[in-house]
């Protein structure tokens, strides 16, 4: 393992500048969008969370190509997310000057409509100990425990399609989050088949190295962790995280001390678009995180109108195996939120994803998809296939929420429309899927 290069890093960097709401009216005017479009994105933006950074403005949205350039739809709300009658329906509150209790109330009513946790994530996944619910944790798969670090529930920018949008408009009861690192320990302690914690958010690598320290360092005595993984969309939106921030050395230094305690310290870094491997400053980051020997992994989801086409993932996989990262996943987008604008159907998916696989070599191949993170488990589209006449979705569940099920082949009704396992059916005369109940 090499030791982290001081000399190589700037003394000095950009130092972090969001952009919210109060600056979504001038960001969209400079994207071209006339008034009305300006007031329709506010109002959307009343509803779904928006947040950016000067990184992502200045260095990798096209604004010349804007409103269509990817990286902008992939954080700038759109009037056509929602419903129109919606967005007519806040249009009007902002026109008449609405309170912020009317809007908010408005807001809630839109969003309880848009599933805001799929999953089981506030129910099935949700585990106790002492017979009452552990905030901040979900234990979903045997091996796995996820925990929502307190201080790490925002992100450098928000993805317009982000499964975890419920985080970060405000309103607590949708919220998960947990500063109790003890009562963490306590729960693997008691649970000797978790082998792996995934820390979550919102984007832990939000948090400063000293808050990250406070939750990473009493995991390593724990000696049936086998892995440490941190889920995070920082390299793509904030690389000066890993480079030019004051803790920047600091954050790597504990990356070290993971991994000389033995623990795989995986980085799950989260890369929507090429673009976003394109800087200097994210090559830079990538080298740094290496040089602690943790692996990055890197997966998204497919998104319509910011990567739906084989030649932008063939690419982005190229690019992130040429820097020594592994593709990991595909994901179908997940039924919240905004879905029906953002979704995909499963067929083009899979014809995305097999054109995509057949453009990169052996190396790159890692990735696994198109997967959708449903309420059973992780179930992949493995293809379409013509089986005693009758055309099917041929599937499996790569994890599950019952072990049992792990691997589990099954077949579904062929559907060009259906985008989720819900819209799905069994097929060849088959009554139920095998993760459903008799």
């Amino acid at each position: 393992m090499h030791r982290i290069d001081d000399a190589a890093r700037p003394t000095t960097g950009e130092r972090f500048r969001a952009y919210t709401t109060h600056h979504l009216d001038e960001l969209a005017a400079r994207a071209g969008l006339d008034e009305t479009e300006r007031l329709e994105t506010r109002a959307v933006a009343t509803v779904l969370p928006f947040r950016v950074n000067a990184y992502v403005v200045d260095q990798l949205i096209d604004w010349d190509a804007a409103p269509d350039d990817p990286m902008f739809r992939l954080t700038f709300p759109r009037p056509d997310m929602l419903p129109h009658q919606d967005v007519a329906r806040i249009c009007d509150l902002l026109r008449a000057g609405a309170d912020r209790k009317q809007l908010t109330r408005v807001a809630n009513e839109i969003r309880a409509r848009l599933n805001p946790h799929p999953a089981g994530q506030m129910t099935l996944n949700r585990p106790t100990a002492d017979d009452e619910p552990l905030d901040g944790v979900q234990h979903k798969y045997d091996e796995t425990v996820l925990f929502f670090p307190r201080q790490g529930q925002t992100c450098h920018a928000y993805c317009t399609y982000c499964f975890r949008w419920a985080q970060f408009v405000g309103e607590h009861d949708l919220k998960m989050s947990s500063d109790d690192i003890d009562g963490l320990v306590a729960y693997l302690r008691a649970h000797p088949e978790v082998t792996s914690v995934l820390f979550t958010g919102g984007d832990p690598m939000i948090m400063t190295a000293e808050r990250l320290e406070r939750y990473v360092i009493p995991l390593l005595d724990l000696p049936q962790l086998e892995s440490i993984r941190i889920g995070t969309k920082s390299l793509g939106y904030w690389p000066q995280r890993f480079v030019t921030d004051a803790d920047a050395d600091a954050t790597l230094r504990l990356f070290e001390r993971t991994v000389a305690a033995g623990k795989n310290l995986a980085f799950m870094a989260h890369f929507s678009h090429p673009t976003e491997l394109s800087t200097d400053i994210v090559q830079d980051a990538i080298r740094r995180i290496h040089a602690t020997g943790a692996l990055i992994r890197t997966q998204a989801p497919l998104i319509r109108t910011v990567n739906d086409d084989p030649a932008t993932w063939a690419r982005m996989w190229r690019e992130q195996t040429r820097l020594g990262m592994v593709p990991y996943y595909l994901f179908v987008e997940r039924d919240t939120g905004p879905q029906d604008y953002f979704a995909v159907p499963l067929a083009r998916a899979y014809a995305i994803y097999r054109a995509a696989y057949q453009r990169v070599a052996g190396l790159a191949r890692t990735v696994r998809g198109p997967s959708m993170s449903a309420t059973p488990g992780k179930v992949c589209v493995d293809g379409i296939a013509e089986v005693g006449g009758e055309r099917v979705f041929v599937l499996h569940m790569i994890q599950a929420r019952d072990a049992e099920l792990v691997g589990t082949p099954f077949f579904a009704q062929y559907d060009e429309r259906a985008a989720w396992l819900d819209d799905l059916k069994p097929a060849l005369g088959a009554a139920r899927f095998p993760f459903e109940e008799g």
